[in-house]
């Protein structure tokens, strides 16, 4: 049997191949006729210019001309995608790849062991747990929480025992969460749901209450008014929400954006962070042995990016990016825990550091050229070994209680699917735990990585994979992929819907734009405000790397980002139409004037500055937001943004507007499409089932946009 499905595969495999036709006229080729867009005479003033938004009436995600706008767009979107003749051929292919069994790592939780497990097609994952006797039974089942599947188990949190748990949910895709408490032996809930709770986790003292984080439920919109004093909460367990303490935010001298507090594992400490934006926060503790301590301050600025680690007992030891690009571990006594005391304990070295702990040691994971290695210390800041990966790749975890016996970890790369591994530390020795069972051969694939040349001599690293034996005679169908901003690192990472592209022939390349975190706190700053082009500059680069290469060709070339990401792909093909075949900009940051009045956007100002900062912030933001700069009667790449009506993140009128720029102005004969993804937010949480179909579209779209008109 195994023989005949290996077969199989390999048929399906092949059949998946593209191939190129002379060109054939179809229903598809045909000029589209676009839903009409009321351009509206709303302006705002900068500085004393004068700026036109004619599309402004598309910010009201609830009037019912922005519902009938965004019904009739997705039929003119959907009318074409269903004349692809191998649209149907490509979901069929990915929901058998996708189809194959996935577990996560198990942690102790009391008596029972849990862990997240997948059997191939469901829309969420499941939680299972285990007894000291080797019972498995469901835990939590997501799939049950909506017939749809659109609502997703967001937050998973103990109680220190183990005995209660609290679980946030998300529906539709919404930021916003509703926090459901119960008891773990019964699976009952305990007491009323707490509703309006956003951009939080949940911290449990003990097993009598929990900390989480939320902001006054705006007026207007919940999914796109602004939202701007984040708030930490105590709830105590027999009591009603409206009871519930704020511990910090409450006051004008605390207001931040984003607040969060956690509970150190020994229910020392409570541990509170303060931002006002995505980057840089402020850093206070509470000791919660003493009653009615007060809130001590270890940083009352946020020129650093500073958290607590673990402590023991008094000594606390803090990962801090202050006067570290890189970052260091640094340790302190809670009594006197500001900066002037801080001692090195692991200090910064040339390669980027993300340390974890677990099992009595700590991991210090380091970033080198986007590769992982990891160094075990113990708790007297002794090197103990340099850990053995099992390859070139990403690791996750490195993760587990101070008591555990056993850490796991996660090795990925773009062609190996992500085995799980445990660790023993005391022997320094790792043994595969769940090897995936991906239906994919990572034999038949390569990757490599590359430095290419930026604009102005900066050397950026990509990382370019496609099947081995692939001809670099430039007709190979190839997404650039990028992000760049935020601090984010893209680090090689296994995924279903990447291995479908490879399958079709195609070949996918991530480049490590300036504005990541991929070398450290400079090369995030080399990428923000007045130097955001840097990291459009190093997109470019990397695809014209690609192209002169051989790679691929302008023609064969395509696009892709999400979020930052989006509007990186946004701002590149109204800068270099002529570059790209096809772009894809999904849930992107596209109105660059705005983006800083809808939820929590303001935030962001750290990256991208806003236009209210002053008269040049402003001329360099409308210099490249891609609103603004969509020229009439330029030849645009085909184009389809994707995003979801209820993205409360990157609001969908970002998208909404740059589709109707495209759609008004652009000459050429290349469909500029929306698909806009209804019940669905920025992404986490997306259901198996749409998440299966908007690939199926955007593979579909880039290939038949590509001159491909049949599969092999």
């Amino acid at each position: 049997m195994k023989y005949i499905a290996a077969v199989a595969g390999v048929a399906l495999l092949s059949a998946c191949s593209p191939q190129q036709d002379t060109h054939t006229e179809t229903a598809v080729d045909a000029r589209i006729s676009y839903p009409m867009t009321v351009r509206g005479n709303v302006t705002d003033e900068y500085f004393g210019n004068v700026v036109a938004d004619p599309y402004r009436w598309l910010e009201d995600d609830r009037s019912e001309e922005t519902e009938a706008w965004v019904k009739a767009q997705n039929e003119v979107t959907f009318e074409y995608l269903e004349q692809i003749p191998y649209r149907d051929q490509i979901k069929d292919r990915l929901a058998q790849l996708w189809n194959y069994e996935k577990v996560g790592a198990p942690f102790k939780e009391g008596d029972y062991t849990y862990f997240y497990k997948n059997d191939g097609l469901q829309n969420q994952y499941v939680v299972y747990r285990t007894d000291a006797d080797g019972n498995t039974e469901v835990f939590l089942d997501p799939n049950t929480f909506s017939e749809d599947g659109t609502t997703s188990l967001a937050t998973l949190s103990f109680s220190k025992d183990g005995s209660l748990a609290a679980y946030a949910i998300s529906e539709g895709g919404s930021d916003w969460r509703k926090i459901i408490v119960i008891d773990v032996e019964t699976k009952e809930q305990l007491e009323p749901t707490l509703v309006d709770v956003k951009f939080s986790g949940i911290s449990w003292y003990g097993n009598e209450g929990f900390y989480y984080s939320s902001y006054d439920k705006p007026e207007g919109s919940e999914l796109s008014a602004k939202t701007d004093q984040h708030k930490l909460y105590y709830h105590k367990l027999g009591t009603t929400q409206a009871e519930d303490t704020v511990v910090f935010g409450g006051t004008d001298a605390e207001k931040h954006r984003y607040v969060g507090g956690q509970v150190t594992e020994d229910d020392r400490y409570l541990v509170i962070t303060a931002a006002v934006s995505t980057s840089g926060n402020k850093l206070f503790i509470k000791d919660l042995s003493q009653a009615d301590s007060e809130l001590v301050t270890v940083l009352d600025h946020t020129d650093s990016d500073t958290y607590v680690l673990d402590n023991v007992d008094s000594k606390l030891y803090l990962v801090t990016d202050l006067d570290a690009p890189n970052k260091r571990v640094v340790t302190v006594d809670a009594k006197n825990p500001t900066a002037e005391n801080w001692q090195d304990f692991i200090a910064e070295t040339e390669h980027v550091l993300s340390p974890s702990t677990g099992a009595g040691y700590i991991f210090a994971e380091y970033m080198v050229d986007a590769i992982a290695k990891v160094e075990q210390y113990n708790y007297e800041g002794e090197r103990v070994r340099n850990i053995e990966l099992p390859g070139v790749g990403s690791v996750g975890g490195f993760s587990a209680k101070r008591e555990a016996d056993v850490v796991y970890y996660t090795f990925t790369n773009y062609n190996t699917p992500g085995t799980i591994y445990s660790f023993e530390p005391d022997a320094g020795e790792s043994s595969v735990y769940a090897e995936s069972k991906a239906e994919f051969d990572s034999s038949a694939y390569e990757s490599k990585q590359v430095f290419y040349t930026s604009k102005d001599g900066t050397k950026v690293p990509m990382i370019i994979t496609y099947k081995k034996g692939t001809e670099l005679d430039g007709s190979n169908p190839t997404i650039l992929y990028g992000y760049g901003g935020f601090n984010i690192s893209l680090t090689p990472s296994f995924s279903v819907t990447n291995a479908m592209w490879l399958e079709l022939g195609g070949v996918y390349a991530v480049a490590n734009l300036r504005g990541g975190g991929e070398y450290g706190k400079d090369w995030h700053i080399a990428g923000t405000k007045m130097q955001k082009q840097n990291v459009f500059d190093d997109f470019i680069a990397a695809a014209e790397y690609l192209v002169g290469e051989g790679y691929t060709s302008n023609d064969k070339l395509a696009l892709r980002g999400g979020s930052n990401g989006g509007l990186l792909v946004g701002a590149v093909m109204t800068q270099r139409p002529d570059l790209m075949q096809v772009a894809l900009p999904a849930v992107g940051v596209l109105d660059m004037l705005r983006y800083h009045t809808f939820t929590a956007g303001a935030g962001w100002a750290y990256d991208y500055g806003t236009a209210e900062d002053s008269e040049e912030m402003f001329e360099y933001l409308k210099g490249y937001s891609p609103v603004h700069n969509v020229k009439q009667g330029t030849h645009y790449p085909a184009t389809m943004i994707t995003t979801g009506d209820h993205d409360d993140r990157v609001v969908p009128a970002h998208s909404f507007k740059f589709a109707a720029e495209l759609q008004a102005k652009d000459a050429g004969a290349n469909p500029q499409l929306i698909r806009i993804e209804t019940n669905a937010g920025h992404g986490a949480g997306t259901p198996v089932s749409k998440t299966i179909e908007q690939y199926a579209d955007i593979y579909g779209f880039t290939l038949w946009n590509m001159g491909i008109k049949e599969l092999k």
